[in-house]
């Protein structure tokens, strides 16, 4: 679930930055993408399971 959780902020944090300033664009893009595919990579593992 911390894969999971990280991917999510991935997604997040960098698009703070560009408002901010902080970061460009193309950056901004490649972090994107890395998170997006950390999410769907690992989610699938920690979705499924069932509690109790």
């Amino acid at each position: 679930m911390a894969l999971s959780a990280t991917g999510l902020l991935l997604t997040l944090i960098p698009s703070i930055l560009v408002v901010t300033g902080h970061l460009d664009l193309a950056t901004h893009q490649s972090w994107m993408l890395g998170g997006t595919l950390l999410w769907f990579i690992s989610a699938p593992f920690w979705m499924n399971k069932k509690t109790g």
